[in-house]
């Protein structure tokens, strides 16, 4: 069996593969503060409550774009699990070639997920990703990762409307019961929401008719189930995407 961790700036997710199967995952808050101790009990407490055997991993692999946190699950999964936790770009090399100005400039999530799209679908693609900030990337018909856009995660929007006004309040993101919003909070969440799948929309829109193909759009993240349905482009959602593509490549090393 294959431990999986993607290590982001609000979650991390980690999954459990036998064979082509997920078996279990789960998705964590990244507490910058927490030991590797902390980590380890917690790693055990999940492997118990999922009902796996520990013994029976093979493997470790992840991708970090927090790199605080690397050394501590790190240490974790080798005193508590017995593994050497391979990152993706220090010691496991990625199966894509990446044109863009700095390579060394891709975050190791957003390359791990061309990898899983271009393995599965083989074709020109987008790949939106919906985490704390909301990743477009663009990969070729031939499979080479051709750089994207960054922008800011709904989630970022709402602390930052909060933040910056007197009398705003903080306001989860999710699907708002009408564009007219009736009271301020439904105003707020119309605004991020609709404001977010436009920007989404938007991007993908203007991706398309520069790179000239005709790109298969695949999403992951958070939101993007919620999203895929309101979408123009946003229809194939993969929550586990960057957990396949960790999976490829760790397969690929060996």
């Amino acid at each position: 069996m294959l431990l999986a961790i993607d290590i982001g700036n609000t979650n991390i997710v980690a999954g459990v593969f036998d064979g082509g199967d997920l078996l279990a995952h789960w998705r964590i808050g990244s507490e910058k503060n927490k030991t590797s101790d902390e980590m380890g009990v917690l790693l055990l407490n999940l492997f118990g409550a999922s009902g796996m055997d520990k013994k029976a991993l093979a493997g470790a692999i992840a991708c970090s774009v927090v790199p605080e946190l690397n050394g501590a699950i790190s240490e974790a999964i080798k005193k508590y699990l017995g593994l050497k936790l391979l990152f993706v770009g220090e010691d496991a090399g990625t199966p894509i070639k990446i044109d863009i100005d700095n390579p060394l400039e891709a975050g190791a999530d957003r390359i791990v997920n061309a990898v899983a799209a271009y393995a599965i679908h083989r074709s020109a693609l987008i790949i939106v990703d919906f985490g704390t900030a909301v990743t477009f990337d663009y990969v070729s018909p031939e499979g080479v990762y051709s750089g994207g856009a960054i922008a800011p995660g709904i989630g970022i929007s709402a602390e930052a409307l909060h933040a910056r006004t007197a009398k705003l309040p903080k306001v989860e993101a999710g699907m708002p019961p009408s564009v007219i919003g009736r009271n301020t909070v439904d105003a707020i969440r119309s605004g991020l929401f609709w404001g977010f799948v436009g920007l989404v929309d938007e991007i993908i829109e203007r991706m398309i008719r520069e790179a000239e193909t005709a790109p298969r759009v695949v999403a992951t993240g958070g939101l993007a189930r919620l999203v895929a349905g309101h979408s123009r482009y946003v229809t194939e959602p993969d929550e586990f995407l960057t957990l396949k593509g960790l999976k490829i490549i760790y397969e690929g090393k060996r």
